[in-house]
C-alpha cells in the first residue's frame, strides 16, 4: 500500500499506481485536516494527480524528483 494514513499525515511512498488513486481519495476525505506528505513518493499515476489537482491538500515534504515537483504537484525548490 502505498498510501499510509497516520496521526499527524497522509503519506505517499514509493510508487503511486492507478489502483492508490481511490484510496488517495477517501484518505482525504475522510482525514480534511491532515496533510499529504510526498517526501517519499517516488511516481504518481497521473489519476493520483489529479486527485491532488482536484482535492487540493496542504502538502508537506520534499520530493527527490524535480521533474514531479516541478510538473506534477506544481512546487519549484531552489537547489
Amino acid at each position: 500500500m502505498t498510501v499510509i494514513v497516520t496521526d499527524n499525515a497522509i503519506r505517499l511512498e514509493g510508487r503511486c499506481l492507478v489502483e492508490d488513486a481511490e484510496h488517495l481519495l477517501v484518505a482525504i476525505q475522510d482525514n480534511p485536516d491532515l496533510a499529504v506528505d510526498v517526501e517519499s513518493a517516488e511516481r504518481l499515476h497521473m489519476a493520483v494527480a489529479q486527485i491532488l489537482w482536484a482535492l487540493k491538500p496542504r502538502l508537506q515534504g520534499l520530493v527527490g524528483d524535480p521533474f514531479l515537483a516541478r510538473y506534477i504537484l506544481g512546487r519549484s525548490y531552489e537547489s
